[in-house]
């Protein structure tokens, strides 16, 4: 008898049982252990006869055997719905994914989420928007979960990568793989800053049917889902769209009634997205974290009050800084320069900088 982790391997792995069939083989055989050994005569009325009979023939076994070998690596993982770190949130989703590999800090699956994503063809303003946002909600203590895609989703992970809270990147193909190949050294840092999670067997590639499935997990981790820019045939609309089916909350940022790729947004805000303009506004929809005692002892400091007011928290250019406290963008850089040595606040490009604590 295989041990019940290669059953596991073996039930999610093998082509045509999928999570629906792997429910209804665990709920039937009490084990994903006795499924994997059982006959296809006994297996075919949950799954159909291809599956069964791919079940029995051990159509998985180099899968199981390649994924085993796999884990073995530093920061590899296999998580499955039976571990106490599977995200509870996920687990009650439709159609939870039996087995997830994962490559990176396994600990974020137990921070609370927030999935930011939009159209790949995003605008300039597009991807500074979801840089901004994710750096920004990442420093309140959300971990941001998108896709990997060009576009809006790469630019979350990249705000969100500057702040422990860190992202996790969701993907369509094997976690072997990287998918766009421009996104390879973002995929490269994601793993060894945040987490990478696939359902996908080891060497898959980026097939269409995939990033559905992939959206669905991406709307089940997260307790809201933030659109930031999409147009009406963008997948992203996907992940809202079940999201709302989960009663999690959606949002979405407004833009002009001439670009294309807010029309997803307004779609969404139409069918009662909740509109969203400021970081403030996404805060008061899911939700403000408690602060870290660290922090909290350095909102006591009154020193840095004057600029940390006068910075708000949207992200800033040091010149305006400067006019608004009468001081010379000299003297603004440098106080800057000291709190963010003190993690109060963070460089965002563009000479822009974002306030991280609360006074």
């Amino acid at each position: 008898m295989t041990t019940e982790l290669q059953g596991w391997l073996t039930l999610a792995l093998t082509p045509g049982i999928g999570p629906v069939g792997f429910l209804k083989l665990i709920d039937a055989f009490g084990s994903a252990g006795y499924a994997a050994a059982a006959r296809a005569a006994q297996t075919e009325k949950l799954v159909g006869r291809e599956a069964a009979e791919a079940l029995q023939a051990g159509a998985a076994a180099e899968d199981v055997q390649a994924a085993l070998a796999w884990a073995a690596g530093d920061g590899c993982h296999l998580i499955t719905l039976q571990d106490d770190d599977y995200p509870p949130q996920l687990a009650e989703a439709a159609s939870p994914p039996p087995l997830l590999f994962g490559r990176g800090r396994r600990e974020l699956l137990a921070r609370p989420m927030l999935a930011v994503v939009g159209s790949r063809a995003a605008t300039p303003q597009g991807k500074r928007n979801a840089e901004d946002f994710s750096s920004a909600l990442a420093a309140h203590g959300y971990t941001i979960v998108s896709g990997l895609a060009c576009g809006i989703d790469a630019a979350a992970h990249h705000g969100a990568l500057a702040h422990p809270a860190s992202t996790i990147a969701v993907i369509g193909t094997g976690i072997d793989r990287v998918y766009p190949a421009s996104n390879r050294q973002l995929a490269h840092r994601v793993a060894a800053e945040g987490l990478i999670l696939s359902e996908f067997p080891l060497g898959m590639g980026p097939l269409a049917g995939h990033f559905p499935r992939r959206n669905r997990i991406i709307a089940g981790l997260a307790l809201g889902c933030l659109v930031v820019e999409a147009g009406t045939a963008s997948g992203s609309l996907i992940s809202a769209r079940l999201a709302m089916e989960s009663n999690r909350d959606v949002m979405a940022i407004p833009g002009s009634i001439h670009n294309a790729q807010a029309r997803g947004c307004h779609r969404l805000i139409k069918d009662g997205a909740r509109l969203v303009e400021t970081v403030d506004d996404v805060l008061d929809e899911i939700g403000r974290l408690p602060a870290a005692p660290a922090a909290a002892e350095r909102e006591m400091e009154p020193e840095a009050s004057p600029l940390l007011l006068s910075m708000g928290w949207e992200p800033v250019l040091a010149d305006s800084l400067a006019g608004t406290l009468g001081l010379t963008p000299g003297e603004v850089y440098a106080m800057l320069l000291e709190l963010e040595l003190a993690g109060r606040v963070a460089s965002l490009p563009g000479g822009r900088f974002q306030r991280l604590a609360q006074l």
